[in-house]
């Protein structure tokens, strides 16, 4: 069932329009031949989906998560967690209820997209005003930004490290900067690669995650058959107890990092409607994440930990990188083929997850100069520029700072929007006003204090008591704010909960005195 929604004039007070019938429909589109002219709030990119553009299904999404999840900080998520004294089996399970919690979230923010066709950040202008958006804009963009550069210089090593394998004497090469020049021309030209390939949009995307998804995939399932052929079984590591047990030292450590791992797609969590405003319907989006997310992160956690605990029986050592476990063959073919693996599993999650929404993002902040291909190639500069590979250096500044910190904030976001969306709106948005000036999303000046001043509590009450083990972090070992402490191992879900109660509270509260919010 398709509804238009019509464009409605600007009314004097933007709370007294009333939504069109239309907007509870299963798929909404602008009436025909109505196009937004505002160049400060609307471009080609911006603009909804058209319904007859709407056509990904359930395959294409869960293709999209496998393709996503299948990369190498994935697997090594699984080796930090037993770094930090867990088990193989308090590993997978933490990791498996996290990717069901952030599920949640994924599903109800993603449900604009088939219904609206909007991106992201044109969602926040529901809940943040059309200026207001670009606060979580800019937010969710420097963290992909982050994220973009992290995954890129990984794939820049794994393609240096298989590459010397093939012809040798790569690793001596003069140093530039502290590294070997092949290496940085190997992240150079991978980089260089993400962007060609998202420079052609999201059709382009789409084919990509389609062929890419199940190769890589079956190349996983190659290395677990190849270690365990070479070590006779699985070897002893599956035999290792957990150094915390399931007692009072479990407890410090499992928290923290769930939230870590909830973290992993917490940016997700927001701009999945990037993804889902090109969705046939919400079946082909829920039923294509829930079978795509969690059983792929859980199955491949899985793999890390046997091909790990193979690599032990070979080796005698456990060896949780499977670039450096495939650089320990001599067999060429072999190598070619983790190099292609290692290239497209790389690709294929830092594109969708780390170059699409920030170009989304960057858009929205000035639809009149930056289009999505302007915003990748913004995204590409600045994720280098950053030099965000130091954050993988510990698995503590790793999981606990960078992942906590980013969940924290996310989460607040999150908390927002879908109390707004589902709460306070019932899913019923004017499609027109999001894009017009002066309409019921303009709150006042474009902001809307409500949505900022939950942030900000939300946001503080989540990182506030952020801290660091003495030398091992850059927060205070008392916390940024030391009473708020205790509430940081928990930061993701404490920023989604006090942003949502305080969002819904201010909301009900201007209800109340007769103010409309809508």
């Amino acid at each position: 069932m398709t509804a238009t929604v019509p464009p409605t004039p600007p009314s004097s007070s933007p709370e007294d329009a009333i939504p069109g019938e239309a907007a509870a429909s299963d798929r909404v589109e602008l009436a025909h031949g109505y196009v937004p002219d505002d160049a400060r709030f609307a471009n080609d990119d911006l603009l909804p989906v058209p319904v007859e553009r709407r056509t990904w299904t359930t395959y294409n999404f869960a293709a999209l998560w496998i393709g996503m999840a299948h990369n190498i900080p994935s697997w090594l998520l699984a080796s930090g967690l037993v770094a930090l004294g867990m088990d193989w089996k308090q590993a997978v399970f933490t990791i498996a209820l996290a990717n069901v919690i952030v599920l949640a979230p994924m599903l109800l923010t993603g449900h604009a997209g088939p219904k609206y066709g909007i991106p992201f950040p044109v969602l926040a202008r529901a809940s943040f005003g059309l200026r207001g958006a670009n606060l979580p804009a800019l937010i969710r963009a420097a963290v992909a930004c982050a994220w973009f550069g992290i995954q890129t210089w990984i794939g820049g090593v794994g393609i240096f490290t298989l590459l010397g394998k093939v012809f040798g004497g790569w690793a001596n090469a003069g140093e530039i900067g502290g590294q070997p020049w092949t290496l940085w021309l190997c992240f150079t030209l991978f980089w260089a690669l993400e962007l060609a390939i998202i420079y052609r949009g999201m059709d382009a995307l789409r084919r990509f995650e389609n062929w890419a998804a199940p190769f890589v995939l079956v190349g996983a399932v190659v290395l677990l058959v190849w270690v365990a052929v070479k070590a006779g079984g699985l070897g002893p590591l599956l035999d290792q107890p957990s150094a915390l047990g399931w007692g009072a030292d479990f407890w410090p450590v499992f928290l923290p990092s769930l939230m870590g791992m909830i973290a992993f797609w917490a940016t997700l969590s927001l701009n999945i409607p990037d993804f889902t405003r090109f969705g046939a319907g919400q079946r082909a989006q829920i039923w294509g994440q829930s079978l795509g997310l969690p059983t792929t992160m859980t199955f491949f956690a899985l793999l890390s930990v046997f091909v790990t605990s193979g690599s032990q029986a070979v080796y005698g050592v456990a060896i949780w990188d499977p670039v450096q476990l495939v650089a320990r063959t001599d067999n060429v073919f072999g190598l070619l083929f983790g190099l292609v693996t290692v290239l497209i599993a790389t690709i294929s999650v830092n594109i969708a997850a780390n170059v699409v929404s920030p170009a989304y993002d960057l858009a929205n902040l000035a639809p009149r100069f930056i289009s999505f291909k302007g915003g990748a190639l913004i995204t590409g500069v600045v994720g280098v520029v950053i030099m965000p590979w130091k954050l993988t250096e510990t698995p503590e500044l790793y999981i606990f700072t960078w992942l906590g910190l980013v969940g924290g904030l996310l989460g607040t976001v999150a908390g927002i929007l879908i109390a707004d969306y589902w709460i306070v709106r019932r899913t019923v948005l004017d499609l027109a006003d999001l894009y017009r000036p002066g309409g019921r999303y303009w709150y006042r000046a474009g902001w809307n204090w409500r949505a900022v001043a939950a942030f900000v509590v939300g946001g503080v009450l989540a990182v506030g008591g952020s801290h660091s083990a003495p030398g091992k972090g850059p927060f205070p070992a008392d916390g940024l704010i030391p009473f708020l402490k205790p509430l940081a191992d928990y930061g993701w879900a404490v920023g989604l909960a006090s942003s949502l109660v305080l969002y819904v509270a201010l909301t009900g509260r201007e209800r109340r005195a007769g103010e409309r919010v809508t």
